[in-house]
């Protein structure tokens, strides 16, 4: 259902709230190059930092400006199940064609609480959804055989897995087929290798056409030229995750002048350190 590029948008801001006519233009920039897909209100776009008042706004631009071109999949997770009820039932009610469900972070459940978690969001919402397994940074991890469990569930589609096992996700394949979206840019190519179908990435926002071409030609088996765009971009991938996301996601698209590279406390500003790292792998590229 959900398969190749899809882009982990970023959430623009200016002086504090979202920048509408900036996000309006990354939308477009890309659709034009190549995304099969929008992840608006990820952890890339700051969900964790933006209000439900701003959450909704964001899914209703993203939707209105996509009109249906590709799929619009906002995040809607979060650690409390009563609030990851009341934000999937938004974005259905919004028009969105999916949801992102990252584990509850920082509660750490059982694999029966994470199986009752998304059970019951998956039988209240009538919209078909991602489960997210990023445990770096909940501290849980779905296992496969929960990820088996909840595949039988018509409305559950697919796994984000940023686990950065590649055993993962292949235990995975050998229980269920469940489509694998890779969460780990770094790791995009490989797990296309054993069996994902595409990537939620945030290395697309800064070069949306490398990546949707590099995936696209492995599924479509120019697996000797997508193995040459993997190793053209590996280095930016990398210096895009010099710090943590999205901190250097956001000073690329300055640097690129397509936003300003406002970011929400907790996080910072890129360093001057990682700045110089950042900007050398994008004159690389001829980026900037």
């Amino acid at each position: 259902m959900f398969t190749g590029s899809i882009c982990a948008i970023v959430t623009p801001f200016k002086n504090g709230t979202i920048e509408e006519q900036t996000l309006i233009r990354l939308l477009e920039f890309q659709i034009q190059n190549g995304a099969k897909g929008i992840v608006p209100c990820g952890t890339t776009g700051e969900s964790a930092t933006m209000s439900h008042e701003e959450h909704h706004r964001v899914i209703d631009i993203v939707v209105d400006v996509v009109h249906g071109r590709v799929p619009v999949l906002p995040g809607t997770g979060s650690n409390s199940t009563d609030e990851a009820l009341q934000l999937t039932r938004y974005a259905k009610k919004a028009g969105a064609d999916g949801a992102l469900l990252i584990t509850p972070y920082y509660i750490k459940p059982t694999q029966e609480g994470l199986y009752r978690h998304y059970r019951k969001v998956a039988d209240e919402v009538d919209i078909p959804q991602i489960l997210y397994n990023v445990p770096s940074r909940t501290g849980v991890s779905i296992l496969p055989e929960t990820v088996a469990r909840l595949s039988k569930h018509p409305n559950i589609v697919a796994i984000k897995d940023a686990t950065g096992s590649l055993d993962y996700t292949s235990e995975i394949r050998s229980l269920c087929d469940i489509t694998i979206l890779s969460g780990n840019d770094s790791l995009n190519l490989p797990l296309l290798s054993v069996g994902a179908m595409g990537a939620i990435s945030v290395v697309a926002n800064v070069i949306p056409r490398h990546v949707s071409d590099m995936i696209d030609l492995f599924l479509t088996g120019n697996t000797r030229e997508a193995e040459r765009i993997h190793k053209m971009i590996f280095p930016l991938v990398k210096a895009l995750f010099i710090e943590t996301n999205p901190i250097p996601v956001k000073a690329a698209l300055e640097m690129m002048g397509m936003m300003g590279g406002e970011i929400r406390m907790p996080l910072t500003p890129l360093s001057d350190k990682a700045t110089s790292i950042l900007r050398a792998e994008m004159e690389k590229l001829n980026l900037i």
